[in-house]
């Protein structure tokens, strides 16, 4: 679908759609593809809402730490929805065209989740920097009111940037080619098919960029720095351990997300490199919500007895029904 428009004393064609590309290029794939993401998917909603439930569920887990988890649950449970079900779609009926309206709504979901992923990151960085630098203060540092503001803080502050970087790549004009040799849509996608001169954009929505995932990023890394000075301080080997133990979980989450958005966001895109950067974009958009809800599970003492006290009720529910 195809309208004529009239720009700059120019007849010019505004594309309406957009194609994703995707994993087209691997036809002989299409079903394994769909039957691994669609695995993936269902794993990730299952894992996720299952630490929401527990931490809503359990009092021992009514802490500032697993109040930030129960929010990155939760925000993980959105943030794959915005992709896996779209390419699910397309893998299962080979249709890769998507409205630039629906395109342009995905992006700003995506944008927006991402950035208060980030921000969360950070916030429970911070928490773990209390924990171990100021244990004596973290009580009365780390409260209830801090923990809420800062969990609020990060869902605005993520939306907030994401609707303004929306409203600005909403500026733009598509009249040329429409394929994007991608699974979902980018803003480096978006931007390199507009037809419109976007020098005056491109800068605006890097100063955001660098709001949204830089200064999140120095902050994090910041908090980890003057962790790791503490932890290497402590003399015993074993109350290093006990130290390291406490932030472990979140220092794997935290480089598996920012260590592949990096590589996605500046590897060079040509050649071969562009299959790598696709497949990296699938290990920070599909796998690592499906690997927080393992980690936090498999490496966290406090979760996994919650989890055994959960399927122990159930299973004395389902003996005694009365």
């Amino acid at each position: 679908m195809q309208l004529m428009e009239r720009g700059k004393g120019e007849n010019q064609t505004a594309t309406m759609e957009f194609i994703l590309l995707g994993f087209g290029n691997l036809p002989e794939l299409q079903t394994l593809l769909f039957l691994g993401f669609l695995v993936i998917y269902i794993a990730t909603m299952a894992g996720n809402i299952l630490i929401v439930v527990l931490v809503v569920t359990h009092q021992h887990l009514h802490t500032p730490m697993y109040c930030f988890l129960g929010n990155l649950s939760c925000l993980e449970t959105w943030y794959t929805s915005t992709i896996l079900p779209r390419m699910l779609a397309s893998l299962l009926t080979g249709d890769r065209t998507i409205s630039v309206p629906s395109c342009i709504t995905q992006f700003h979901f995506f944008g927006s989740l991402v950035t208060t992923e980030c921000y969360l990151l950070a916030a429970m960085s911070y928490d773990r920097y209390l924990a171990i630098c100021k244990p004596l203060h973290y009580g009365t540092c780390m409260n209830g009111r801090l923990c809420l503001q800062l969990a609020a803080g990060s869902w605005i502050s993520g939306f907030l940037i994401g609707t303004i970087v929306t409203c600005v790549m909403s500026q733009l004009i598509f009249c040329g080619p429409n394929e994007i040799d991608h699974f979902f849509c980018d803003f480096t996608s978006l931007i390199q098919l507009s037809c419109r001169d976007t020098s005056q954009i491109t800068p605006v929505i890097y100063i955001f960029s660098f709001l949204d995932a830089v200064s999140p990023f120095l902050l994090t890394l910041t908090s980890y720095i003057c962790i790791i000075a503490t932890i290497l301080k402590i003399p015993s080997t074993t109350g290093r351990q006990k130290a390291f133990s406490t932030c472990s979980s979140h220092l794997i989450v935290v480089a598996l997300f920012y260590g592949t958005i990096m590589i996605v966001y500046m590897l060079p895109k040509s050649g071969t490199l562009r299959a790598l950067n696709k497949l990296f974009s699938v290990c920070y958009t599909v796998l690592t919500p499906l690997a927080n809800p393992l980690i936090y599970t498999l490496r966290n003492r406090e979760v996994k007895q919650a989890l055994r006290n959960t399927v122990r009720r159930a299973g004395t529910l389902t003996k005694n029904p009365k």
